[in-house]
């Protein structure tokens, strides 16, 4: 979703350090981000009632999209709010794995290992893909789709939930 809300690799690479700040900046201040050796992967996870900077998300999208493309990103926001649990939830909205060492089970470390807390706290996990071959990696552990949003040249993004186990 980021490559197509900034297409350009200036605006790409502007934009993405303050898309994680306002996304997942409170994970490190609450305690729930979580990384691997050397850094490799991190998953930065929200707890329930910690939300993203809907402020500094605002602004982000107010001073770097283009105006051609803001209607269908503020559709899109839109459409996740819909998805989005109203129950108290973890929510994911960064994780990555160095693409040099994808494959190598750190993704699957980093999800098994915040999905142990979601258990022991009786809470529901929440995320939005978007990169469709992710989706399996998801379902395997124990996400399900809830729809797909896509608002006209956007790729479709899917909200997924996983109950507590």
């Amino acid at each position: 979703m980021a490559r197509w809300t900034w297409p350009h690799a200036h605006q790409y690479l502007a934009a993405m350090p303050r898309l994680v700040r306002a996304f997942g900046a409170k994970a490190f201040s609450n305690g729930s981000g979580f990384c691997t050796d050397g850094y490799i992967g991190t998953a930065l996870w929200l707890s329930p009632g910690v939300h993203p900077d809907e402020e500094a998300l605002g602004a982000l999208v107010e001073g770097t999209v283009a105006p051609s493309l803001a209607p269908e990103v503020a559709a899109i926001f839109e459409q996740m709010a819909k998805y989005h649990p109203t129950e108290p939830h973890w929510y994911l909205p960064v994780i990555g794995v160095d693409p040099a060492h994808q494959g190598e089970g750190l993704g699957d470390a980093l999800m098994a290992y915040a999905l142990a807390q979601c258990d022991r706290d009786h809470a529901p996990a929440y995320l939005e893909s978007s990169n469709p071959r992710n989706i399996p990696f998801y379902r395997r552990h124990g996400f399900e789709p809830l729809g797909a949003i896509q608002v006209g040249s956007s790729p479709t993004q899917v909200p997924m939930l996983r109950r507590p186990r």
